[in-house]
């Protein structure tokens, strides 16, 4: 047996879903953060499953699937904030339905929560916070237009 038959008999695959989510192109090592924007497994009846590192043709990958699941717009934008190159494939009857890149918002409200602790956001006053969103060519940052403070680094841990 050679050694690239092994290496095809040892392969782990993931079965397809009928009908639910499938999230593709996720930043490599982000696929748990995006776990917590829709849920942790066990909040639906279906299968969920997760590649953390798979190969692809631009280096490595995450990707999730979830059976009986399709997940909303808000979802999508928090999505858009930790995995900018994902992509969101709708599956109905084992077939893509719809199949959608993520597309990084101008504007965020309600989805990230101001990291300065004396931002108005962060008091007992019942204000939503609201963010710009600026984008360089990797690296996206988060701007409170109440208080001006920069989130750049660890998005996910201030998601809502």
């Amino acid at each position: 047996m050679t050694t690239e038959n092994r290496k095809e008999n040892h392969e782990i695959r993931v079965r397809p879903i009928e009908n639910g989510t499938v999230i593709d192109h996720i930043t490599a090592g982000q696929a748990l953060n995006v776990l917590k924007i829709i849920g942790k497994p066990g909040t639906s009846e279906g299968i969920m499953s997760v590649l953390v590192n798979a190969p692809s043709s631009h280096g490595k990958k995450d990707v999730i699937k979830i059976e009986g699941r399709e997940i909303n717009a808000q979802e999508f934008d928090k999505i858009a904030l930790i995995a900018p190159n994902a992509t969101i494939n709708i599956i109905r009857n084992f077939k893509v339905a719809s199949k959608k890149q993520v597309q990084i918002p101008e504007h965020i409200e309600g989805i990230v929560r101001c990291v300065n602790p004396n931002c108005i956001t962060n008091s007992n006053e019942p204000i939503k916070s609201k963010f710009t969103v600026n984008t360089d060519n990797k690296d996206i940052f988060l701007r409170c237009d109440y208080c001006e403070r920069i989130i750049s680094e660890n998005i996910a841990d201030n998601l809502l």
